[in-house]
Formats: C-alpha cells, sequence, structure tokens
C-alpha cells in the first residue's frame, strides 16, 4: 500500500465536485494539499472545508507556461510534490459536424493538454526522488462513444492512450500512473458544458441536465474514495461507479454492437 501520510497532493479542478471531494479526503489521510482552479469563489470554498490552510493558486491548466509556473510554486512551498491528480475537465455537447474548431479546441486545451501539461511539469519531482503516483482523469467515456460527445471522447481516450503508455514506461520505478475512469457522477459538470444538442437531438439544456442526473448514480464523495483507494493500491485503472463498470464489460462482449444496446439506455433515460 502506498501511504499519502505526510505527502504532497497536488489537484487541479478543486474547486468543485471530485477535486474537492478529494481535497477533503486527502486532508483526512494527512497529505499537504497544493490546489488549484479556474474558479477562484469555488477554490476559496473548498480551502474553508479543510482544516489545515491548503497552498492554492488560480489556474487555467490550458496554459503550458502557468502549469510550469504552478509546478515550480509547489516546489517553493513544499520542497516537492508525490501525488499529482489532473483533474480538471469541461464538457462539450455536438456533432462532430457542427462542432466549432474553437469549441474543439477549448475542450482539448482543458480536459488532454492539460492532463500533458500537469504530467509533464511535475514528473521530473517524482522520477527525482523515485516516489510519486501520476493520476490522469479520462472517463468511461474513453471508453465507450455516444453520438453529440465527439470531442470529449477524443481528449478522454487519449489521456487514457496517454496514461497507459506512461505506466508502462515507468515500470520498475518508484513512480506509478493511474488512469481514472469515472461513469455519471453527481456534479454541475453538464450543466456548465458547452451544450448545444444532445445525443438524442434535444436542443433543450436543462432538460439534458435532468436527463444526465437520472443517470448519474455516483457521488463526488464516493468518487474520491474510490479514487483514493487506487492511489494506496497503485492500480493502473480505475472505474467509478457501477455504471462504469458495467459499460466497461459491456465494450469488451460487444466492441462493435454496443452502441445499439447505449441508445436504448439513452431512450429509456428520456421517459
Amino acid at each position: 500500500m502506498y501511504s499519502l501520510k505526510n505527502k504532497v497532493a497536488v489537484i487541479t479542478g478543486a474547486g468543485s465536485g471530485i477535486g474537492r471531494a478529494l481535497a477533503v479526503e486527502l486532508a483526512d489521510k494527512g497529505c499537504r494539499l497544493a490546489l488549484s482552479d479556474v474558479n477562484a469563489a469555488g477554490l476559496a470554498a473548498t480551502a474553508e472545508l479543510l482544516p489545515v490552510k491548503p497552498f492554492t493558486q488560480i489556474l487555467d491548466v490550458s496554459d503550458r507556461d502557468a502549469v510550469y509556473a504552478h509546478a515550480d510554486a509547489v516546489k517553493r512551498e513544499f520542497g516537492t510534490a508525490h501525488v499529482v491528480i489532473n483533474n480538471a475537465g469541461v464538457a462539450l455537447s455536438q456533432t462532430i459536424e457542427d462542432l466549432s474548431y474553437e469549441d474543439f479546441e477549448w475542450l482539448m486545451g482543458i480536459n488532454f493538454w492539460g492532463v500533458v501539461y500537469g504530467t509533464k511539469a511535475f514528473l521530473p519531482m517524482l522520477r527525482a526522488q523515485n516516489d510519486g503516483v501520476i493520476v490522469n482523469l479520462s472517463s468511461i467515456f474513453g471508453i465507450v462513444t455516444l453520438p453529440t460527445q465527439g470531442a470529449y471522447h477524443a481528449a478522454k481516450f487519449a489521456v487514457r492512450g496517454f496514461t497507459e503508455t506512461l505506466r508502462q514506461e515507468l515500470a520498475g520505478t518508484g513512480v506509478s500512473a493511474v488512469c481514472v475512469h469515472p461513469g455519471g457522477i453527481k456534479t454541475n459538470i453538464a450543466r456548465a458544458a458547452r451544450f448545444y444538442v444532445s445525443a438524442t437531438g434535444d436542443s433543450d439544456r436543462d432538460k439534458a441536465a435532468r436527463d444526465f442526473d437520472k443517470l448519474a448514480r455516483t457521488t463526488p464523495e464516493q468518487a474520491a474514495r474510490t479514487i483514493i483507494e487506487g492511489i494506496e493500491k497503485r492500480s493502473p485503472r480505475v472505474l467509478i461507479g457501477a455504471d462504469a463498470r458495467l459499460l466497461d464489460r459491456l465494450q469488451r462482449w460487444l466492441p462493435v454492437a454496443y452502441p445499439k444496446v447505449l441508445a436504448k439506455v439513452v431512450s429509456l433515460s428520456r421517459r
């Protein structure tokens, strides 16, 4: 088991959702925390929940220079880092045909490049001490696909491939890489998304958010505990929620036909 006591944990997207829950849980584990988010109010609210004041910084993870500056600031504050959780993410719902390059680049900048920058900025510290864990948030949408999620899938499949390759490259060292695949989590990601049209062709944002809420059964706190268990066990892949585990199996059983099953599930969720 990887001990988290007195370890320095870095969490992006810590102002809400899974990131906030991770901060609370890791503080209880005895970690020293370096938290960042683009939302100053959300980040401050997370800090208020913690028993010990964390190091906080406003950060746009799509800005490479800013991420590297953040890594330097964490090193000045704590001397190093041990657990790096690249959690920040956004959502976008639009068909590939109508998807603008601006929206595509916006999502990839955060969901993919933010993971790359966070990994590469902190990895030298972990390698130098031969101790640490890189945790990258993919999604169950890095395993299965749905219509209108092309940009999101592109990023999350890329995170999966990037992290699985990193894990192989780190084999035999004291540093490990964990790829996390959450299913539906009860966060505000759907309501904060750039929304144009749903997988069923609806353009009603509120209805799409309600449909998401019907399918999202796992709380951020449950997700955080599952991720932390994966860190402690240095698990190569962490699936979060019964839905993620089921969809992972479905993709293995029906690698070509699973979209037909998912289409029926999505249709039923609208009733």
